[in-house]
């Protein structure tokens, strides 16, 4: 029976172009997984969008002498063209500065506050004298007072992962002005109360951790264990500052909701968005108040506690919203599979020292399918891993292109002159070609469970190892050969090379959905794996947005494997992919570090 899967996304602040950090940690592993399930025929809904209220915005802004909104539009125009070049199937991807993202942002503080989940409270923050004003917590730096990384931001320590109370770093210091003294001064907010959620997140964490990654599990119980111990602290739900959600209420005009709490909204707030846009505006409830739905949030690890501790806190504090007085419980994350950093050329990413691969960038020099395929290669599932331009080279050249790419296009090609551009009829299958297709065949059980479980670098890496089996079994048969002194042995090796190519090409499709296509028609078959990728403008009440859409009506694709009919006409093929020039590695290293110029996509 068909599965109710909820795909969401962590939201890019929109102030710079994506990098290869963003596409490892959420963007590609969470279109893969939805591409699998499109495959297997489950209802998947994936959503994300630009984070336009976060300080990054605001600090972006203040630094170019525009306002916030420049920034996010620009940059949210520039995230849906990069993201449709690179094949990453949203059902949705929208932005926070919607008319719908805004009331249901709104509507969840007022139900919280109703419930008795938000409470009143002084808050000690950093203030600037010089600029007469609170700083927002991404406007501070300092050094974290739990591990010392020196450069902690007023929200998080990306280097142990803690939740930070900026007055408590030390030396903070004001980012955008080093030489100003902060002072700590008082001000009064709306916080939510973790404590009465507490018990609740520990039985949902124990009841889910059998297949949570180990990370996530040990990072989210030791908080949780620890704030209990100590006595479980609200977090602030509000924040001084003039961009954002508005507090709703009267005399807090000069407040918004925390960006942390309103952005994971979004993953609400944009179901409901692609439900009205559809035309069935209660669709959204087929995985929110489904029990059986499952729910996946694609995170980096810097985002851990906020998807299992405050955004399963807001979820279990609005149960029934928006479902006629239903007080159903509101779906929860099924899982959170936060992958850990990619580096660049063993160092950290700076955007400040521009030390970074620039998404846009990368795409206008290399096809977008070898730079999914390098990626997922490296996918940081267990630990932080390396982009290096080197291993870029080596993995494209010597797998994508000679193991996969060559097997495709010599064998279609071999099949395309000598078989008269048909697939080969035949007689019986041998042993060995019987063998061969069973061997791949059970790869869709194999590759299948993995990518169920998250585990997509080693569903990946099962493929390939089809692939090279593949190949050896080729190289046995000869059909080159062969077909000089026993033209039906050849046809019998050609058509089971060509069915197991077909069975290939559906296991590699999550993977890359491009070439994958292309496969599929030089076989013969017409239509489409997945369907269209658009880019739609939606209209609200008094302005319009740009969002990405995916169309899967023309979508045939199924998981799976190849009953490729003999005889059927081919399409004359072409190399699949190009062969990289070792002189890439030294010219792309060059590029780190050096100013960079963004360019039109």
């Amino acid at each position: 029976m068909s599965k109710y899967i909820h795909v969401s996304v962590a939201w890019p602040y929109a102030n710079g172009d994506l990098h290869v950090g963003h596409l490892a940690g959420a963007y590609l592993p969470a279109d893969i997984f939805a591409r699998y399930h499109r495959l297997k025929g489950n209802y998947v809904l994936m959503v994300s969008g630009s984070d336009t209220h976060g300080t990054p915005i605001s600090l972006e802004a203040d630094k170019r002498g525009v306002t916030p909104q420049a920034i996010f539009e620009r940059y949210h125009e520039r995230f849906i063209k990069t993201q449709q070049k690179l094949g990453i199937s949203y059902d949705l991807f929208t932005h926070t500065d919607t008319e719908n993202h805004h009331r249901i942002a709104q509507d969840f503080f007022l139900m919280l506050k109703e419930r008795g989940y938000l409470y009143v409270d002084s808050q000690k923050l950093l203030y600037s004298e010089q600029e007469n004003r609170f700083l927002p917590d991404r406007y501070v730096e300092g050094t974290c007072y739990n591990c010392g990384y020196d450069s902690a931001r007023g929200d998080q320590c990306d280097n142990c992962g803690i939740l930070i109370d900026a007055t408590k770093l030390i030396e903070p210091r004001n980012r955008s002005n080093p030489t100003d003294k902060l002072i700590v001064r008082e001000s009064q907010h709306y916080f939510l109360d973790l404590s009465k959620t507490a018990q609740d997140l520990l039985n949902y964490l124990e009841a889910h951790q059998s297949h949570w990654r180990p990370n996530v599990v040990n990072f989210t119980r030791n908080l949780i264990k620890q704030g209990i111990e100590e006595g479980l602290r609200g977090r602030a739900y509000t924040r001084d500052l003039d961009w954002g959600v508005p507090v709703p209420l009267e005399g807090w005009e000069d407040k918004r909701i925390y960006v942390w709490f309103e952005a994971v909204n979004g993953y609400f707030t944009a179901s409901v968005e692609w439900a009205k846009n559809q035309g069935e505006p209660d669709a959204w409830k087929r995985w929110w108040y489904n029990p059986d739905a499952q729910i996946y949030n694609f995170i980096g690890k810097d985002n851990i506690p906020f998807h299992t501790v405050i955004w399963p806190a807001q979820l279990i504090g609005l149960s029934g919203i928006y479902n006629e007085g239903d007080d159903t419980p509101l779906s929860l994350p099924y899982d959170v599979p936060a992958n850990e950093f990619m580096n660049i050329e063993g160092k950290q990413f700076s955007k400040s020292r521009n030390w970074a691969i620039w998404v846009p960038d990368i795409l206008s020099r290399y096809q977008a399918d070898a730079l999914r395929f390098y990626v997922a290669r490296s996918f940081p599932e267990t630990q932080d891993t390396d982009f290096t331009w080197e291993g870029f080279l080596t993995r494209v050249n010597n797998e994508l292109v000679a193991a996969w790419g060559n097997l495709v296009n010599r064998m279609l090609g071999f099949a395309y002159k000598r078989f008269d551009g048909h697939v080969p009829t035949f007689d019986t299958l041998t042993d060995d070609d019987q063998e061969m297709i069973a061997k791949v065949e059970a790869g869709f059980d194999e590759v299948g469970n993995l990518l169920e479980r998250v585990r997509l670098k080693e569903a990946l890496d099962r493929a390939l190892e089809l692939v090279r089996n593949t190949n050896s079994y080729l190289d046995k048969r000869e059909p080159w050969k062969t077909i000089k002194v026993d033209r039906a042995d050849a046809a019998r090796s050609v058509y089971t090379v060509l069915r197991v190519i077909d069975s290939l090409k559906t296991l590699l499709a999550p993977f890359l959905p491009f070439s994958s296509q292309e496969v599929h028609e030089y076989l013969g078959y017409d239509g489409q794996l997945f369907g269209d990728l658009n880019i739609v403008t939606y209209e609200e009440e008094t302005r319009s947005h740009q969002a990405l859409v995916y169309d899967g009506s023309k979508a045939i694709g199924t998981w799976t494997p190849s009953q490729l009919p003999p005889g059927q006409a081919l399409r004359e093929p072409k190399a699949l992919y190009t062969k990289l020039d070792p002189d890439i590695v030294e010219a792309e290293r060059a590029y780190l570090g050096q100013p960079r110029v963004e360019q039109e996509i």
